[in-house]
Formats: C-alpha cells, sequence, structure tokens
C-alpha cells in the first residue's frame, strides 16, 4: 500500500488537494493520504493530522504570531519524513513558506516531492526557481507561463491546467438559489467574500462590512450573502455583525452558485476571484494587511496586479484596492456603479 503525505494550508489547496486525492484513488484504490488540509480533504478520506487552518497565515508579521503553532506542525511532519516509516511520496500544494522547508527535508530523506500549484515566482522573487529546483523532483504547474520559467533547470515541470476548470459548475439557477433562502430574486444582491484565512479576516472583514452599511444607504433594498471558508470561525464573523445592522445571509456549498446568485462582488484577493470571474460576475477586489508586511512586500512583488482575474487576463479588467486605497468609501462606490451603471457592469463582464 503506498502512503502518501500531502499539506497545504489554504481552502484553495484543500479543495485542489480534496479532487487530487478522489482522482488518485480512483486509479488505485489502496492507496494512503495523510497530512495537513482541511474537511475537504478528510471527506475525501485524507487522515488529517493537523488541521490546515491552524497554520494558515500569510505575511511577515502574521506568521511570527503563529510561529509555534507552525513550528510544532513542522516538526511534527519532519519526523515522519526521517522516520522508519517515512512516506512514499510527499505532495505540497502551494503554501511555499512552510511547504518548501518541509520540501527540503523529504530531499535529505529521499522521498519524492510533487509540487501542486507552484510558488507564484512569477509574481516575487523570481530567484526562488533555483531553490524549488533543488528540492522538488516534479512540479505541476497550473499556467501555462510556468514551465518557461524553469527550463535549464534539474525539474521536471509540465503544464496541467488550472484545477478550478475542472471543478467549475453551476448547478442552481440563480432564481432557484435565491427563493431557497427566502431573498427577492429582484431585489440587488451584493457576495462578501472575505477570505479562507484568519488574517485576512482580521485586516479585511470590517471594512467590507463597512462598505456594505454604506451601499446599503444608497440602495435600501440591497442583501448579502457571505460565504463562510470551512477554514474560519463563523462565530468570528457573527461577532463582527453583531453591532451592525447588515442583511446578511451565511451560505456554504458550491461557490460557484453563490457568485452567480450576486449582482456584484466584495472579494479578497486570491483564488477566489478567479472562481468569481469564472462564473462572470462583476467584482472589486480588496485586500489589506499589516502595515510592516505591505511594505515589505510592496518592494519584492514584480508583477502590475493581485487580483487572478487581472493576473490571467494579462490587464486590470477588475479593479483592486489595495491597503490604503482599500476604504469603506471607495468599495462601496465601485459596487454602487457596478450596480447602476449596466455599460460599466457589462464591460466588465466581457
Amino acid at each position: 500500500m503506498q502512503r502518501v503525505l500531502i499539506v497545504t494550508g489554504e481552502a484553495s489547496g484543500d479543495l485542489h488537494g480534496s479532487n487530487l486525492i478522489c482522482s488518485a484513488r480512483g486509479i488505485d484504490p489502496e492507496v494512503r493520504f495523510f497530512g495537513i488540509g482541511g474537511p475537504r480533504m478528510a471527506e475525501a478520506g485524507c487522515e488529517i493530522l493537523v488541521p490546515g487552518e491552524e497554520i494558515a497565515v500569510m505575511g511577515l508579521v502574521e506568521v511570527l504570531g503563529h510561529f509555534l503553532v507552525i513550528r510544532r506542525a513542522f516538526n511534527r511532519l519532519k519526523a515522519i519524513l526521517n522516520g522508519p516509516q517515512r512516506p512514499d511520496a510527499l505532495v505540497l500544494i502551494d503554501f511555499p513558506e512552510f511547504n518548501l522547508r518541509l520540501a527540503k527535508v523529504a530531499k535529505r530523506a529521499g522521498v519524492p516531492v510533487l509540487y501542486y500549484v507552484s510558488p507564484q515566482v512569477w509574481a516575487w522573487r523570481r530567484g526562488r526557481v533555483k531553490k524549488i529546483a533543488a528540492v522538488v523532483d516534479r512540479l505541476a504547474a497550473i499556467f501555462p507561463f510556468e514551465p518557461e520559467l524553469y527550463q535549464g533547470l534539474p525539474i521536471q515541470v509540465e503544464y496541467v491546467g488550472h484545477p478550478l476548470l475542472d471543478e467549475f459548475r453551476i448547478d442552481t439557477e440563480r432564481s432557484v438559489y435565491l427563493d431557497a433562502l427566502g431573498i427577492d430574486p429582484a431585489r440587488p444582491v451584493v457576495g462578501i467574500f472575505p477570505g479562507s484565512r484568519r488574517n485576512e479576516l482580521h485586516y479585511n472583514l470590517d471594512v467590507m462590512l463597512a462598505a456594505a452599511e454604506r451601499i446599503r444607504e444608497k440602495r435600501p433594498d440591497a442583501v448579502f450573502l457571505l460565504p463562510v471558508a470551512p477554514t474560519v470561525n463563523r462565530e468570528e464573523i457573527e461577532n463582527a455583525l453583531a453591532s451592525r445592522t447588515l442583511p446578511v445571509t451565511f451560505v456554504e456549498g458550491n461557490i460557484y452558485d453563490t457568485a452567480n446568485a450576486c449582482d456584484a462582488v466584495l472579494a479578497v484577493s486570491g483564488t477566489v476571484t478567479l472562481q468569481v470571474a469564472l462564473v462572470g460576475t462583476p467584482m472589486a477586489i480588496v485586500y489589506r494587511m499589516a502595515p510592516l508586511t505591505y511594505a515589505i512586500g510592496k518592494r519584492l512583488v514584480k508583477v502590475p496586479f493581485i487580483g487572478l482575474a487581472n493576473i490571467v487576463a494579462g490587464k486590470g479588467v477588475v479593479r483592486e484596492f489595495i491597503q490604503e486605497t482599500a476604504t469603506a468609501e471607495n468599495l462601496a462606490a465601485e459596487i454602487l456603479c457596478i450596480l447602476d451603471d449596466p455599460d460599466y457592469s457589462r464591460r466588465i463582464r466581457t
């Protein structure tokens, strides 16, 4: 029986990991997966040693705040890789700061390493390609321009396509979806997609809710849908809403059905922007982080956009509001423009 250690620390990685596990077990039902992940991977049959949400943080300041938890998780996996029953392979999904260190341990232990959803070296720190090639045996690239970055290096890289294209589907039409939630489909519906990590909620949720309040001042009939990622604490979101009088409906399940039910979406930067783009719903991208993290990242990032929807398109299709520009006033103005100007909304869609 083949044993595979698999590691991701994010909701999107949990989704991709669960699909990978299902596909692999369709080929070999006996293969066993265990490691770090979320509820989707657990449902697919993975033995979760450490819940992904415990280490799902980004940024220098945020990582320092969770250092002890992250170190314990790392040391546990390190012991497994160096132990008498080491796995037959290590599969890493995104989450580079943690996973590349783990790949180094696996390489020394003689455990083959597959990296799926590779580090975004095209966005920042391109010099990492040599370090990646030194510790990773095979890399499954999800963007067509990624293999070229590794040419001439001792690593096998194959473009496999973006996993979202395999799982994209709309199961329920808009009116049926909203009727089931008790929402009149004639009302303007705005999605609030605050992310899947604790620090994303910490820095972005309040400003998104404040923007929603301003939207309601101009459009009193507006209602809001808020999908709750399995890696976040719903109670934390409920506490943020406790002092507000917003008509927010929590939703779970197919994110594409939710995006399809919305007339406009406020979304944090990340995989969700590509999911919303696949549906075709106009959105505004927002991202705030710790000031020190932003100051460092601003010097390192080499791409003009942070939203995957814009990166894939190669141009600014959707407006991005980052750090100081991510104010409630700016976000509300953009969403109201989408709701009130059909021509503007149409240009974003096309």
